[in-house]
């Protein structure tokens, strides 16, 4: 496993190195990211979209095509950006490269309009990328819903049981708080494989009876919440899964 752990050291310290690069170089260049998606998003839509970048249909064609409207928002996505007030606030800076720009509004309706044909690009985009690895990565992130303090005042859920927060315990932060629990199952090539969103109060240990369920003859790296699982989880032996607890 030393070689396993030398690798996985090498790539997360490229990864370092590659962010710094961004952050340093094009981090405030909103247009250099939305340029450079669009080229990836147009390598992978030739088939979903006509000449002009637009999904078929009747009507006026768009000067701001589909495929710029999800380049933008993947842009957007990639920098943190994740309020459209924000967003129109910064592009008011590009308005010379973005001379075709559409208003807020209209950008969030074709936002919604073209969700399908995102989801095709990002899988497609994933798929490339995905290098079919046998080596993954499983952690969980606390998602807060509000303050503890003022749960009993959150509405979220309390017609229904099953998909109401409650509270947990966040080691590595070492609080308690309100809300889920993010899960999720990454390859070394940065790709999500799987992920589930439960409730504060569930054990990471559960999250490995659905991993055991998809993938096989492999190695899972997961942190000290993950102690005790391949125990528990007899069944990780039949299909030749790994877990390793560093």
């Amino acid at each position: 496993m030393s070689g396993n752990k030398l690798c996985i050291s090498l790539i997360i310290s490229i990864l370092m190195v590659i962010k710094l690069l961004i952050y340093s170089s094009i981090m405030h260049n909103l247009y250099a990211i939305f340029a450079k998606f669009l080229d990836i998003c147009k390598m992978f839509s030739a088939d979903l979209v006509n000449e002009k970048g637009n999904i078929p249909r009747r009507g006026v064609v768009p000067k701001f095509s589909d495929l710029e409207v999800i380049s933008l928002s993947l842009a957007a996505e990639s920098i943190g950006i994740d309020s459209e007030s924000f967003l129109f606030s910064k592009l008011n800076e590009y308005k010379d490269d973005f001379s075709s720009l559409i208003s807020r509004r209209q950008y969030n309706d074709r936002r919604k309009l073209t969700i399908g044909l995102c989801n095709q690009v990002r899988e497609r985009i994933a798929s490339k990328v995905d290098g079919g690895e046998a080596i993954f990565c499983i952690d969980s992130m606390p998602i807060e819903v509000c303050r503890p303090i003022r749960s009993k005042r959150c509405k979220m859920g309390k017609n229904n049981y099953d998909k109401a927060p409650n509270y947990g315990y966040c080691a590595s932060q070492g609080k308690h708080y309100y809300g889920y629990k993010l899960h999720s199952l990454c390859g070394l090539s940065g790709v999500i494989h799987s992920f589930d969103l439960t409730k504060a109060s569930v054990h990471d240990i559960h999250y490995l009876k659905d991993v055991k369920c998809n993938f096989q003859n492999c190695t899972i790296i997961g942190d000290r919440g993950y102690i005790g699982a391949a125990i528990q989880l007899d069944l990780f032996e039949k299909a030749n899964i790994k877990l390793e607890v560093p």
